[in-house]
């Protein structure tokens, strides 16, 4: 099988949104993680930072991750066209 340009592209795009993902994953579970103490003089919804990052903070900006990167390999799959098709 050859890897045309194309391909190469559509890898790197693909590639290129998997990292700065991990990188803002890393920062929401172990950055915010290890600075909560300073976190927690900043409130949220009248908590500290700290607490509601570990409580649901996290969580609703992983649902966000996950909800962009469908988002986004949906059109990067589309453009470089290697969608499903639709069942109907």
């Amino acid at each position: 099988m050859q890897v045309t340009e194309r391909m190469q592209e559509y890898w790197s795009r693909n590639l290129r949104i998997t990292a700065i993902l991990l990188a803002i994953w890393f920062v929401v579970t172990y950055v915010a993680s290890f600075y909560a103490r300073e976190l927690n003089e900043i409130t949220v919804l009248g908590f500290p930072l700290g607490f509601y990052m570990g409580a649901q903070g996290s969580l609703v900006i992983y649902c966000v991750i996950i909800a962009f990167y469908a988002g986004y390999m949906n059109r990067l799959d589309r453009t470089y066209g290697v969608h499903e098709e639709d069942e109907d």
